[in-house]
């Protein structure tokens, strides 16, 4: 992947991603107060009020800001399709999904059926006019590649974890009676395995070989594994349909091919980052591979409680999965990227506007020692928030002192990159 290959003419103007790139440690910091705010208790169990908000304040408003952010960007830029009148497209789709994830995090957390209901439509609306721009680029793209397929799907994967989420917030708002259990565990499957794994894939097949120089993913792993990914979470979701003892045979063969589609992606990935051509640490890489490993950490962890009915019956287990998969590997992965992702942005944006010689370095646009201490504090809260999945007193406060120093340095640094640009652009 080289930058000739990028439409870097057609990229966005620099605020419509970095709205939502700003507002994505603002819900981590709420996250975070809201852990030491509910205490032990909240860790009682997977289906606490407490951790129900949280769990959604990190993937509805941290993950999703980023993630809705960097589609925005790479959209006219990795497939050549400009999004038409972006700032306008931004605004509709940032402040609704703002709103929305603070009412949705807030009514789990206070079990406050109203908030959840006032969430609903603005969720819609935001998610909506997210998914009809993306589709409608993506359509117009005049060439198709592995990274676009993956977004098509992983696009497909979001459609189905909205409507989802929408019947399972009308059923906690008591609006519609529904079978809960079953429809949480696809809105769960679809969201973070199908979306946001596919997602995540499709930009790694063009930010790892760029950014961190490593060779190209293989043919045969750009060409199979999204697709792969994404049949096998929709063989996983038919096994609610059946009676037993099929459902159970057909879901752990549909688990164990989600099991080997995850390691593959995570092994390849460590591999081409091994043999890269330039050995120079980087901070970015340094976060994929926390996130990379917490996802091999997962996998093992799925298949032990496949062996084990005592661990898999446990709070534990389900707690230790979450946090491996949400903190360990989604919020590692989006944080490394931002990294790179940010100053990149800034530099090309003043490319043009000033000389050459006054343009400044991306390194020193958000250094590397406070990006560094950033990915230590992150480090930290993952054994942090394991040990509070076992002994929530006291390792619950521990964990959430972390996470919430984590999502200040993440905040500081991304606003200092945010007003060097314009102290930069003031003096033009």
């Amino acid at each position: 992947m080289s930058m000739a290959s990028l439409s870097l003419e057609q990229a966005p103007p620099i605020t419509v991603p970095f709205r939502f790139f700003l507002s994505a440690p603002l819900f981590l910091l709420l996250a975070a107060l809201a852990l030491l705010a509910a205490g032990p208790a909240a860790l009682e169990s997977r289906w606490t009020p407490a951790l129900l908000g949280i769990t959604h304040l990190l993937t509805l408003g941290c993950m999703s800001m980023v993630m809705n952010g960097a589609m925005l960007q790479l959209l006219p830029v990795l497939a050549g399709s400009p999004v038409p009148n972006p700032r306008l497209v931004a605004w509709t789709i940032h402040l609704p999904l703002l709103a929305g994830a603070v009412l949705l995090g807030s009514g789990l957390y206070f079990t406050m059926a109203a908030l959840v209901k006032l969430a609903i439509p603005a969720l819609a609306f935001a998610f909506a006019a997210f998914l009809g721009i993306a589709v409608y680029s993506l359509a117009r793209a005049p060439g198709r590649n592995a990274s676009i397929y993956a977004m098509l799907l992983a696009l497909a994967a979001l459609a189905v974890t909205v409507g989802l989420g929408m019947l399972l917030a009308a059923g906690i708002s008591n609006l519609l009676n529904l079978p809960m259990l079953p429809f949480a565990a696809l809105h769960v499957s679809w969201g973070l395995l199908g979306w946001t794994t596919l997602l995540v894939i499709g930009i790694a097949y063009q930010v790892v070989p760029m950014f961190q120089l490593t060779a190209p993913y293989s043919r045969v792993v750009t060409r199979w594994l999204g697709g792969a990914l994404f049949a096998l979470v929709l063989f996983w979701s038919c096994h609610l349909l059946l009676p037993e003892p099929a459902a159970s045979v057909l879901a752990f063969i549909a688990a164990c091919g989600l099991a080997i589609c995850l390691s593959t992606f995570a092994v390849v990935t460590l591999q081409l980052q091994y043999k890269r051509r330039r050995r120079v640490p980087d901070i970015t890489m340094e976060f994929w591979r926390v996130g990379l490993f917490s996802l091999l950490a997962a996998v093992v962890l799925w298949l032990a409680g496949q062996v084990s009915a005592a661990l898999a019956n446990s709070t534990f287990y389900a707690l230790a999965l979450g946090m491996l998969f949400i903190v360990g590997f989604v919020l590692s992965v989006i944080q490394g990227m931002m990294y790179k992702i940010v100053p990149f942005l800034i530099w090309f944006h003043l490319q043009g506007k000033l000389p050459s010689k006054q343009v400044p370095n991306m390194k020193d646009i958000i250094p590397d020692r406070p990006a560094r201490w950033h990915w230590r504090i992150h480090l930290a809260s993952l054994p942090l928030l394991l040990a509070s999945a076992i002994w929530p007193w006291p390792w619950v406060y521990a964990a959430g002192c972390v996470l919430l120093l984590a999502a200040m340095l993440l905040l500081i640094n991304l606003s200092r990159a945010w007003n060097r640009y314009l102290r930069t652009m003031a003096k033009i």
